[in-house]
């Protein structure tokens, strides 16, 4: 395969010279800024608190499988049953 050879400085110019004549030749730049989003969305998930911790957890079959079953946000709802527990029961060291 032959290598191929750059332009000379006067040949680049003739070709930009007849690419700007070219009556339909466009900036892509001109005319789509209504495109460009203004307020680029972040990859990956919402930022959460900051008040909660990852643990491992181990729960009867019945209850994750409810849970489960109620669709997308169903740990969130384990959680809120924990804190709903909590309001209407009293925690001492050994329950």
């Amino acid at each position: 395969m032959k290598k191929l050879l750059k332009p000379s400085i006067e040949e680049n110019d003739a070709i930009n010279k007849a690419i700007a004549s070219d009556p339909d030749t466009f900036d892509p730049k001109d005319g789509f800024d209504h495109l460009v989003r203004v307020d680029p969305r972040k990859l990956g998930r919402p930022v959460g608190s900051g008040h909660k911790t990852q643990i491992s957890i181990r729960l009867d079959d019945e209850v994750l499988e409810v849970f489960r079953k109620s669709g997308p946000g169903w740990q969130t709802r384990v959680n809120d049953a924990l804190k709903d527990w909590l309001r209407t029961h009293k925690v001492t060291e050994q329950c």
